[in-house]
Order: structure tokens, then C-alpha cells, then sequence
């Protein structure tokens, strides 16, 4: 079925003109429906608003899989962390976890001292990616996938025939049942049901868990204004800050401004947006382009000393630099970045690259780096503590129309040469990691002592891809 997306609607009014979601001058006497004065820029008629966004957010999402995984876990205070130690911190809680205010980034020990009961589970990521995945194949069967924003939310675009607020309830309905009946019992949802997708993800956080919101056009904004500005996807403490320098101190005070006004209090390109968006308006998204590609490790209290720290730092290298090569990228910059054990602030150091997304390359420039995070570390009153380091790599740019080397048969040792012969073989360290696993083949002794396990790691803006777990 054709899409319908208005670009423009004429309103009945002789006073109102021909109206986008962008600007429209009213230039007779002030309107009562409107409320602005003559002469003033302001958006004078909507474009129609029906409902084409349904968000789905999974419920406490790694905590429910486990519990899924293991049925003595269900029903109780659940924390999934990156190992069973007090020193780390919680990366999901159960809702039965949740009522006791254990929350996301509560330290072990802190959750411990809210709630005895409570249960210690090692995240195991890779089953995370298979729900996921099975998660997202039962989604399929009642309604394309248009967007997978995280390893726990997807958003997907009603059509014109499933709009309806009835039959996008109906809708949800199914899917959540789908999932449970087909995934997991375990497995509930919250779903935000609006005529945009930043609406929609925001009605999918006021019902948890299992819930349903719907936002109708006609409920917009007024519903929205008990809801505190910081509950909107994109203000944070900073951006509220600013907006309350500028007079506005909730989501009533900055839907109330004209559309521009608002923008400038927002600021920088496209700053009302917002303002549209929160009327139910649906704006072209703005393209995204991945800039970075890296990894972090939290560092085990016994492996905090200089040289696991430097194993560590490589092990991310060498998984980056994989990544880099199987998207077809290549890095201009290269950040080694840790956080030591008395400093709550990030230290931070790079280094510029030849283009490259060789293996052996990105480890020299790690190796030239490594001695200036040492050296900050030995100057600490505890001597070298580092809790957490990681290596990202920046500025990448597609590999387009690569064509071969003009060395490549030189002799191996030829400086011409060495790139194109160690990029080789990188890439062939990829195709043994990937049939035979990650742990096959690596650059480089492991002297010095077992290092922590570095797997593949779930940020929830990011899904990993199940090569990955095999890097």
C-alpha cells in the first residue's frame, strides 16, 4: 500500500495560507484559534497528524532473558553486571529489582544493601543478540521493522490502513503476545503508539511494564505538559540549563513560544524542530553516518596494574580494528582513553593515523600512545590504578574504489611494502577468527599473565553483529 506523507495543507480560513511544517506569516488581525499577534511568523495550521509511529521497548531486557534462560531466576530481584563482584555495577535490573530502586548503573554493593535477596548474574551478551534477533523476526511477522534503534527498542511506520487509534492498538496487542507466546514469557513490552517517532518512544516510557500509550493528534501537546522536560529524548542536563536561562522551565513554556523563538532557545541549526515535533508534526529524520568505532573495558580489581592494563588496550585494538575492516572503514585518529581508580574524570590521548585499518598499524600507533597513559599513572599517590581503559577509533571514512597496491610485490621488508603485506594479513586473521573463533589467532605474546576476558559487549545504542563475538 502507498505511504501518505502531506508536504503541505490549505486551510479553509482565507485568512490561513498554504501551510508546511516549516514557516507561515499571518499577516491580518490576531486569530482566537491561533492566538498570535498581526505579523508574527508562527505555524497557523498543522498538516493532518494520524498515527504512523509504533515504538516498542523491551522490558528490563537483559534481566528478562536471564530469567527466560533460567526459570529458578523468575519472579526474583534480578541485577545482571559484568562479573559477580561488588566493585562493578549493574547493567540491568529485573522489575522485581526495580521496586526495591535497583536501577541501571547501581553498584553491586549498593544493590546488595537495598535489597538482600537479590541475585548476581553474569551478562552473557551473545544470548542478548540471539533475542534480539528472534525478537525482532516475530516483529516481522505483523508489521515491517523500520528502525532497530537498540538491542531493546525498535520503531516501526503505521500505514494507512493500520493508523486507526483502534487498529494500531490491536496491533500492539499482537506483537506483545507474539513475542511472549513465541520468544519468551519472560520477555513483556512497553509500547508508544504517536504521529511521530520521538513521540512515540516517549509514550512507550510512561507505562512500565507492559504498557500501551497512544498519542492522538488531538491530545497535543497539552498531554504532554506534566511531563518534565528532561523526559524528552535529547535534554539533558545541559540543554535544560540552557532552555531555563532562557525562560523556559517545562514542555507548556516551550510549546507556548512561536516556533522560532523556540528554536533559538534550543539553539544551533534546525532548533525548532523540537517545537514541531512535540505538536505531532513528522519531519524528515536527519541522516546519520557512523563517525567512531571503538571499545572500553571495565578493568577486574586484581588486573589494574600497568601491564594488564597495556594487554588489555590492545586486545580492544585488535577488536576495533576488525570491526573497522568488516564495515569497510578506515581511521584517520586514533584515542586511548582510561579512567584510573581516584579520578572520576576520563584521561584521554590520541594520535594521528595513515588512513588504515591494518591491525598491525593501529597496535604501533597504540604502542607510541601507551607510555603517556603510564606515565599519568605513576604519578597517582596509589601508583598505576586504571579502572577502566579503551581504544576508539575516529575520523573513518568508507573504503571506496580500493584498488591494489603498487608494492605489494616488493620485498616483504621493503617499508613500501609492509602495510600491504601485514593488511593481508589482518584480513586473513578475520576469516580464522570467524570459522574457528576469536580466540584462534592473535597478534603479539600474551606474556606477562592472563589478561581479562575482553569479549564483544552490548551498548544498547549498538547491536553487535554475532561476527563480532568471534573477534
Amino acid at each position: 500500500m502507498s505511504r501518505v506523507v502531506p508536504a503541505s495543507v490549505t486551510s479553509a480560513n482565507s485568512r490561513h495560507a498554504t501551510i508546511d511544517p516549516g514557516r507561515a506569516t499571518f499577516e491580518n488581525d490576531k486569530c482566537a484559534k491561533c492566538e498570535v499577534k498581526p505579523g508574527i511568523s508562527n505555524i497557523l495550521a498543522f498538516p493532518p497528524r494520524p498515527l504512523r509511529w509504533l515504538f516498542l521497548d523491551l522490558n528490563s531486557y537483559f534481566a528478562s532473558v536471564e530469567q527466560q534462560l533460567d526459570p529458578a531466576l523468575r519472579g526474583r530481584p534480578v541485577i545482571v553486571a559484568p562479573v559477580d563482584a561488588d566493585t562493578t555495577v549493574a547493567i540491568a535490573a529485573s522489575v522485581e529489582a526495580k521496586r526495591y530502586g535497583i536501577t541501571t548503573g547501581t553498584p553491586v554493593w549498593e544493590a546488595r544493601r537495598k535489597c538482600r535477596e537479590v541475585l548476581i548474574v553474569p551478562a552473557r551478551h551473545q544470548k542478548y543478540v540471539e533475542f534480539h534477533d528472534a525478537i525482532v523476526a516475530e516483529i516481522w511477522k505483523h508489521i515491517p521493522v523500520t528502525h532497530v534503534c537498540s538491542i531493546d527498542e525498535v520503531a516501526c511506520r503505521l500505514l494507512d490502513n493500520e493508523n486507526t487509534p483502534e487498529i494500531a492498538v490491536a496491533l500492539a496487542r499482537r506483537i506483545k503476545a507474539g513475542i511472549r507466546a513465541h520468544v519468551g514469557e519472560c520477555l513483556t513490552s512497553s509500547v508508544g503508539i504517536a504521529p511521530n517517532r520521538l513521540l512515540a518512544k516517549l509514550a512507550s516510557d510512561l507505562q512500565k511494564p507492559d504498557g500501551l500509550v497512544v498519542f492522538t493528534a488531538d491530545q497535543l501537546p497539552h498531554r504532554l505538559y506534566g511531563l518534565k522536560l528532561r523526559e524528552i529524548s535529547g535534554i539533558g542536563a545541559k540543554m535544560e540549563r540552557r532552555l531555563a536561562q532562557d525562560g523556559i522551565l517545562d514542555i507548556r513554556q516551550l510549546c507556548e513560544r512561536r516556533p522560532r523563538d523556540a528554536g533559538t532557545a534550543w539553539g544551533g541549526t534546525n532548533g525548532d524542530r523540537l517545537w514541531y515535533l512535540l505538536h505531532g508534526v513528522e519531519l524528515p529524520e536527519k541522516p546519520t553516518q557512523s563517525r567512531t568505532i571503538g571499545h572500553s573495558h571495565v578493568l577486574s580489581p586484581g588486573k589494574r596494574g600497568l601491564e594488564p592494563t597495556r594487554l588489555t588496550a590492545r586486545r580492544l585494538a585488535l577488536k576495533a580494528a576488525s570491526r573497522l575492516r568488516r564495515k569497510g572503514y578506515r581511521s584517520r585518529l586514533l584515542v586511548l582513553h582510561g579512567k584510573f581508580e581516584d579520578d572520576k574524570s576520563n584521561w584521554r590521548a590520541s594520535i594521528k593515523l595513515p588512513h588504515t585499518q591494518d591491525s598491525f598499524v593501529i597496535l604501533a600507533a597504540l604502542d607510541t600512545l601507551f607510555p603517556r597513559l603510564a606515565a599519568a599513572g605513576r604519578l597517582r599517590a596509589g601508583g598505576f590504578r586504571l579502572r577502566m581503559v579503551g581504544v576508539t577509533l575516529c575520523e573513518i571514512e568508507a573504503v571506496e574504489g580500493e584498488q591494489g597496491s603498487l608494492f605489494a610485490a616488493l620485498d616483504p621488508d621493503d617499508p613500501l611494502a609492509r602495510e600491504t603485506r601485514t593488511l593481508s594479513l589482518s584480513r586473513a586473521m578475520d576469516r580464522i577468527n570467524e570459522k574457528f573463533g576469536r580466540h584462534a589467532v592473535s597478534v603479539g605474546p600474551l606474556g606477562g599473565g592472563r589478561i581479562d576476558a575482553v569479549g564483544t559487549k552490548i551498548a544498547f545504542g549498538r547491536i553487535p553483529d554475532l561476527d563480532e563475538f568471534h573477534e
